[in-house]
């Protein structure tokens, strides 16, 4: 069943659509727990306009489905619910730069592709596929500039909590500054489950 918050997002996503295209950035890469996984950390410190940022590094997790999966969509639900964090939404990402200040994010990649920029307006693109997923830090500003047309993501949080919604807003910057400095520490790794993947990387 959809709850109510899906089908709220999903029709303010209706309203926004964006396009362009930038290529993707490289940056440090590490291995998962999971053989068939390779995280990529990538550092955002810096505030950028209204957009936080935070100290921890933002994760991409390269293939987190692996092929023997018949449904991402299916493999992904499960692998996030079992580790602590269930999904809340399905569709895309926001075509404007935002960020939440509540909770860490997490978005995984159901169907299709599409290019994200990351840590606002002045932040790195990257591309991300089918299979993919994303951990995003509290304060992490990031928004969809294009996507094929089957593009999907999962929304998933820490079991019990709900994102709150950030604009690139300087005047709004430390109230959230403060939101984030009282966000507890995960304990479990969407992906990696009790070990490795943020558990490790968030720790360094």
């Amino acid at each position: 069943m959809t709850s109510p918050s899906q089908f709220s997002r999903r029709n303010f996503c209706h309203l926004l659509l964006a396009a362009s295209a930038m290529p993707l950035t490289s940056y440090a890469q590490s291995q998962s727990t999971s053989p068939h996984i390779a995280i990529q950390p990538l550092s955002l410190t810096k505030v950028v306009n209204g957009v936080p940022n935070d100290k921890l590094p933002l994760l991409i997790y390269q293939q987190a489905v692996p092929a023997s999966a018949s449904n991402a969509d299916d493999y992904l639900s499960d692998l996030f619910a079992k580790n602590g964090w269930p999904v809340q939404w399905r569709y895309q990402i926001f075509p404007f730069t935002h960020y939440h200040s509540n909770t860490h994010e997490l978005l995984g990649v159901s169907q299709g592709s599409a290019k994200v920029q990351l840590g606002g307006e002045t932040g790195p693109t990257v591309r991300v596929k089918q299979g993919d997923v994303i951990l995003i830090p509290a304060g992490v500003g990031h928004k969809q500039l294009s996507a094929s047309e089957d593009f999907q993501v999962l929304g998933a949080y820490p079991q019990g909590l709900s994102p709150d919604l950030y604009h690139d807003d300087p005047s709004k910057l430390a109230e959230a500054q403060r939101h984030i400095a009282n966000i507890a520490m995960p304990t479990t790794d969407p992906v990696t489950g009790k070990q490795g993947g943020m558990l490790t990387l968030w720790k360094a």
